[in-house]
């Protein structure tokens, strides 16, 4: 398997802000709840985990050195988490597949910042020995869509009412995938 992304990286985002790009840190569990408390309600219908719950923090931060699993945040000048990311191998048949989550705080979106963060989940998706990297995103969340079209994923299955937001509302469910290697 590859080599861990351990190294901070600074990036520069259209708009001329900068973040550094580094990995989730036993230290940041308070900025992680700060920043899942950031999220609009809109946001959390969509997420599997709820990160405004301090257990899944909790369960996130413990979870920084697992060697099936990379968690990264953006964070801004004052270390304070504004994007998160995660690409986890998949187990069984599919330990060839990684599954890449991606949220970005409202206030740096449409500056360039979801690109970075999941190019970043893509490139540590090599160093968990993936060939192959999935992301699942509902139809209406079409600037996810946009993202990973950009880098280079496409649709590969479509889902009519498969998954079910917190108020129980079907939506449907799209797969797009990428093939590293």
């Amino acid at each position: 398997m590859g080599q861990r992304m351990d190294a901070p990286a600074a990036k520069l985002l259209r708009d001329g802000s900068q973040v550094v790009i580094r990995p989730l840190a036993e230290h940041d569990w308070s900025t992680l709840l700060r920043f899942g408390r950031t999220l609009p309600q809109d946001d959390m219908l969509y997420l599997e985990d709820d990160l405004q719950s301090p257990e899944i923090i909790t369960r996130l931060v413990n979870a920084s050195a697992a060697e099936n699993w990379r968690q990264l945040v953006a964070v801004d000048w004052d270390d304070q988490i504004v994007g998160y990311a995660a690409v986890r191998r998949l187990a069984g048949w599919s330990n060839h597949v990684g599954e890449i989550l991606l949220i970005i705080g409202p206030a740096w979106r449409r500056r360039g910042l979801g690109m970075v963060l999941a190019r970043a989940a893509s490139d540590a998706a090599l160093s968990l020995g993936v060939a192959k990297v999935v992301v699942e995103i509902m139809a209406e969340q079409v600037g996810g869509h946009a993202i990973f079209e950009r880098l280079g994923f496409a649709v590969e299955a479509r889902f009519s009412a498969h998954a079910r937001d917190r108020h129980g509302a079907c939506h449907d469910l799209h797969v797009l995938a990428r093939h590293l290697q």
